[in-house]
């Protein structure tokens, strides 16, 4: 049976769920409508996600609709859970993305569009709410065609919007209006339609036209939109046949190599952990062993398959579906099942957390139930990106916003029984280095304390290209594992640069190496004093790496959000001295009849400000979008999280306890 993983996309509040809830009910999965007011949707199962009425964790459910087997991912709207969307767009064939009739795009919803077109996932768009007050569909699309995608096409109409009585309609071969919309659309971007549509307008019938906008849908260069209400019901039916007419399914080999990605991870009963794994080709049994990531055979002990509503236990998982795996106890999320898949699931496609928060239990005797909690979560979540300070002895994780903060606060106390605060958030920055610089320490020369030989050139890289680690050696000169210790430990040490922040972007060159091989007495026993140790390398390396560091230099960059506002043209005399107060910087403004839309920069930071500043600003009229951006330097003494220099020790002592500490791990 063909398979389509159908993702349900949206910005919060724009009724994502109660979408996902109206699907299983018309394809007769559940009995009952799941509302989310109610706490009784399918989908939303954490008792967090019940009360607080959000999504946090992404959830998959399955049903058939003709021949084709629909797995359905509901997504976090939140963008304080914008890690969730990501993991899952590598498991995706198509995409819903839903906007709400009356809020309209709002800014989540255009990160998501952006993210959709650029990894090309085949899209559909479903204007929702069309029944609520202020619902105005009409202009909502035109805001899509403007804003998001020109490649758009309405695939029906909305009669009485704004009221309970709101139905659509669905445009066919007679609407004519509708036919020559397409043809406009189609013609425009294939040539060989154009062309015989220009020898014989009769060679393009209404059903041509339909398999051509299934055919470009496909490929995601047609984004359909479609209208209704998941409340009432109204056109959900239409979409659910654009679902199966206009996405792609998949058909994998089942007799193929095993290719797969994991891309969640969750904790059973008893505490096990459980791998989602997409599997794109062949087909895992119970019992079997695959290699997941670096391990090169985990043994599944069972299997349980997404199907009918639920998780069906199964005895094997083919290509195509989505299962949950037991028994991969060293598996990651973004991990390869057998052979990497072409979609990789650790991509990057949305900014990284820019905000930190020191976690502090409640009682003091909790700090290792904390850590080792926190760390599960981790494992859900990688971004928390969880960091110990051994010397203040404090664990920061890392966040998207506050909402984010108050979901691991709860989740610690209601499923760990650790009671947390935090300190204030604060912002995540990032150094980069400023030029080329090097070090070196040699073997038996003072004060090296290591038997170890360790040379090391670090540049600058573009922003973007992450670390690269890099042989100005032979790789013959040393044993394998003496170099693989050394490039470990570059990674992990720059995750705190000279004033403490990461450095997420350089080209790390080892220039010297050398070791003392393995040294025996007499009567055969080892010398370790005498024979180098992969420890040597990992207890050197930092020192090394640390002192190139500072002869290149580093700078201190902020996290920018890039801001829309609209605002009265009255007020725009006195917000622009405002946002200039806040650090903001106006790139351009532009008159919009008796208002005024102005785009610019500010840190991530200030952004809470401006949003408690805005309403009196502009006596509450004002419309405030942000999203990252980038990173600029930062202007002004550099904020410093740890530095290396500040001990009372000197700075070569310091560096050697950091060695020390980092190589221990």
């Amino acid at each position: 049976m063909k398979t389509l993983n159908l993702g349900i996309l949206a910005h919060v509040d724009a009724g994502k769920t109660s979408l996902t809830e109206r699907l299983l009910h018309d394809v007769g999965v559940t009995d009952q409508l799941g509302r989310v007011d109610a706490g009784s949707t399918q989908t939303d199962t954490l008792a967090l996600e019940r009360q607080r009425g959000i999504t946090i964790r992404s959830a998959v459910v399955s049903f058939v609709l003709d021949d084709v087997t629909v797995n359905l991912i509901d997504t976090p709207g939140h963008p304080d859970f914008i890690a969730e969307v990501e993991r899952v767009l590598g498991v995706l064939d198509g995409a819903v993305l839903v906007i709400s009739a009356v809020e309209g795009v709002q800014p989540q919803t255009r990160v998501l569009m952006r993210t959709l077109r650029r990894l090309r996932i085949p899209t559909l768009i479903f204007i929702n709410k069309v029944d609520r007050a202020g619902a105005d569909p009409e202009r909502v699309f035109q805001a899509v065609a403007e804003k998001l995608t020109p490649t758009v096409v309405a695939m029906g109409a909305v009669a009485m919007p704004g009221t309970r009585g709101a139905h659509c309609t669905t445009y066919g071969p007679t609407d004519l209006a509708f036919t020559d919309r397409l043809l406009d659309l189609l013609t425009g971007q294939d040539d060989v339609l154009l062309a015989d549509w220009v020898a014989d307008t009769f060679a393009l019938p209404y059903s041509r036209l339909r398999a051509a906008l299934a055919t470009r849908t496909g490929r995601a260069l047609v984004q359909p939109v479609y209208a209704g209400s998941a409340i009432t019901g109204a056109g959900v039916d239409a979409l659910i046949a654009g679902i199966t007419e206009l996405l792609p399914t998949v058909q994998g080999d089942a007799d193929a190599p095993v290719s797969g990605t994991v891309f969640a991870i969750e904790r059973g009963p008893a505490g096990e952990k459980i791998a989602l794994v997409r599997l794109f080709a062949g087909t895992i049994r119970i019992r079997d062993r695959v290699r997941v990531g670096a391990v090169d055979a985990e043994l599944v002990t069972a299997v349980r398959v997404v199907a009918h509503g639920a998780d069906v236990v199964a005895s094997a998982v083919e290509a195509g579906h989505i299962a949950r795996l037991w028994g991969l106890k060293h598996t990651r999320i973004g991990d390869p099942v057998g052979v990497p898949p072409e979609r990789a699931g650790t991509d990057r496609h949305f900014a990284p957390p820019t905000l930190e928060t020191v976690v502090v239990p409640t009682r003091p005797a909790d700090r290792v139930a904390l850590h080792a909690a926190l760390l599960q979560l981790a494992e859900q979540d990688p971004l928390i990106n969880l960091r110990q300070d051994d010397r203040q002895h404090e664990i920061t994780v890392s966040l998207y916003g506050e909402v984010q903060k108050e979901v691991i606060q709860a989740t610690l106390a209601d499923d760990f029984g650790v009671g947390v605060t935090f300190r204030e958030t604060s912002t995540v920055h990032v150094e980069r280095v400023c030029r080329v610089g090097e070090a070196v320490e040699v073997i038996a020369v003072a004060p090296n304390p290591f038997l170890a030989t360790v040379g090391l050139r670090i540049a600058p890289a573009p922003t973007g290209a992450g670390v690269t680690f890099r042989l100005g050696v032979e790789l013959g000169s040393m044993p394998p594992a003496f170099f693989t210790a050394v490039e470990e430990t570059v990674r992990r040490t720059l995750r705190q640069g000279l004033h403490g922040w990461e450095v997420p972007d350089c080209e790390v060159t080892m220039t010297h190496a050398g070791y003392w091989a393995r040294q025996s007495h007499s009567h055969g026993t080892f010398d370790k004093s005498m024979s180098s140790t992969a420890g040597d390398f990992r207890n050197l390396t930092p020192l090394v790496l640390m002192a190139a560091l500072a002869r290149a230099g580093t700078r201190v960059h902020e996290p920018v959000h890039r801001f829309r506002l609209e605002v009265p043209g009255d007020v725009l005399g006195t917000l622009l001295p405002a946002l200039t107060r806040l650090d903001a910087v106006p790139t351009d403004t532009t008159g919009q009849g008796a208002s005024y839309l102005v785009q610019g920069e500010i840190p991530v930071g200030l952004v809470h400000a401006l949003e408690r500043r805005l309403p009196a600003l502009t006596r509450g009229e004002g419309v405030l979008e942000t999203e990252f951006d980038c990173y600029r330097p930062v202007r002004g003494p550099a904020p410093v999280r740890t530095r290396w220099d500040n001990n009372p020790l000197d700075r070569r002592e310091y560096l050697l306890a950091v060695a020390r500490r980092v190589g221990g791990r």
